[in-house]
């Protein structure tokens, strides 16, 4: 139930931004905008975000809510696995990012990797679809899904992109700080079982 803060926020947050989208009636509207506050109210008692700065990340998001989409490549050689150092925390993470449109999860994971590793993979198994809510990653206003994809290596050399600083590959007992927000441990460790069991069926939550 401590989580259950959360789930109220992205709700009310899913709810007033459809009856912002759809709604005609200018006091229907500010009804919405209503709900849409105490969603903000609440997560600014839950978290170190300031509530102007909640509501600005909730206007930015329009039309009918659904989950969004994040991909991460995982890429292993010789047992160890590929992360790359995100300048954003200085933490390391799996190479990836959301989903962009117009483009399959393959070949989203296939672009990430390349502009945040500098190497040319091809995707070759879904290994997990995660419920970023069911993990412990750091609380975030809105609901995600986590697509992981693992990928050969056919070419290129490692090289950092604009948003990484490092690029390195990593045995299961020697991982560095992660960056939470993007990928977690026991994510990882959940990854490194189809080195020991490659028929292993897809990950669902």
């Amino acid at each position: 139930m401590s989580d259950q803060w959360l789930h109220w926020v992205q709700r009310l947050q899913s709810l007033a931004q459809a009856g912002l989208a759809y709604s005609k009636d200018v006091f229907d509207q500010e009804r919405y905008e209503e709900i849409r506050a105490i969603a903000a109210e609440i997560m600014a008692k839950h978290t170190d975000l300031e509530m102007t700065r909640i509501l600005d990340i909730f206007g930015q998001d329009t039309g009918y809510q659904t989950p969004k989409s994040d991909v991460r490549g995982v890429v292993f050689r010789e047992n160890k696995i590929l992360l790359v150092q995100e300048t954003h925390d200085d933490r390391w993470s799996l190479p990836g990012g959301f989903c962009d449109v117009g483009l399959s999860p393959s070949e989203n994971v296939v672009k990430e990797i390349q502009e945040e590793s500098g190497y040319e993979t091809v995707p070759v198994k879904l290994l997990a679809l995660l419920d970023k809510n069911k993990h412990p990653h750091p609380k975030q206003a809105f609901h995600y899904y986590k697509i992981f994809i693992r990928c050969e290596i056919v070419g290129g050399e490692p090289e950092t992109g604009i948003e990484t600083r490092g690029v390195r590959f990593f045995a299961e007992d020697e991982l560095p700080m992660l960056s939470t927000e993007r990928v977690t441990e026991s994510q990882i460790r959940l990854l490194f079982q189809d080195l020991i069991d490659p028929s292993r069926p897809t990950v669902l939550d």
